[in-house]
């Protein structure tokens, strides 16, 4: 997990998991609802001082952001006006589709929304979403102030547990999800927020399509990806040699 949260990174605050007893269920029909949490002890200032619409906007951003790096930048997200797509490195390959996110924030809560729209892991359209929901509780020390963050997906219907098996979901997509979404609530401890996308600095990092994309140059996933795929074609081509040199002896001996 050191590459989630590494040592070395200053930390201002203290982010402590805090998910439900049953943080991921799955009802007989398919849909899925999961929560992964963590409690955030800051200076009561430090609070104070980021708790206003522009930074729980920023706040989305951080989630989208964090999302490419730990993946090495092959898992990234392009804005649009009105969509949200989680891709792999580019489009065509949309795993999600997301619409734009819907804000609402009072004195003690803030919430950011997206509905999810469709994608390769998705089997039912237009259901469903994925939510940030950050609340101030009580501290447990004077002088500092405590939030509670949820991350929730509810009434997802994965495509991968239609296409193979619930099992496969359980124990694949949805341990990396919840392993990525602790990686990200750990580093809140941080309180480093990237620049929104949609914000003041928008038309600066607009494409000419008018989409940004959040991830950097995967260099290092590209390698991977490239050594992969070098591996899977060398023992294709393997496979088909000795499959043409067994075809070829039995001729010969008939």
């Amino acid at each position: 997990m050191k590459l989630l949260n590494r040592d070395n990174e200053r930390h201002i605050a203290n982010a402590v998991i805090a998910d439900p007893e049953e943080h991921t269920v799955m009802d007989e029909h398919g849909g899925v609802r999961s929560v992964q949490a963590a409690n955030v002890e800051m200076p009561e200032d430090e609070l104070l001082a980021l708790w206003k619409p522009a930074n729980l906007e920023r706040l989305a951003r951080t989630y989208w952001k964090y999302l490419s790096r730990v993946t090495l930048g092959i898992i990234r997200v392009t804005y649009t006006e009105h969509e949200r797509l989680v891709v792999v490195i580019g489009r065509p390959l949309v795993l999600l589709r997301f619409s734009a996110p819907e804000y609402d924030m009072s004195d003690g809560r803030g919430i950011v929304q997206w509905k999810i729209q469709d994608g390769l892991l998705v089997s039912q359209r237009n259901e469903g979403f994925l939510e940030i929901d950050v609340r101030r509780v009580e501290p447990e020390r004077e002088g500092y102030a405590r939030i509670h963050v949820e991350v929730e997906i509810a009434n997802f219907y994965p495509s991968i547990a239609t296409w193979v098996a619930r099992w496969v979901y359980v124990n694949t997509q949805s341990r990396i999800h919840v392993l990525v979404t602790h990686g990200f609530l750990r580093s809140l401890a941080r309180l480093e927020l990237e620049e929104s996308v949609v914000g003041a600095f928008a038309e600066d990092e607009r494409g000419p399509d008018g989409a940004v994309n959040v991830g950097d140059t995967p260099w290092q996933g590209v390698v991977v990806l490239t050594l992969l795929v070098g591996g899977v074609l060398a023992a294709s081509l393997r496979f088909r040699s000795r499959r043409r040199a067994k075809t070829g002896w039995r001729r010969w001996r008939g």
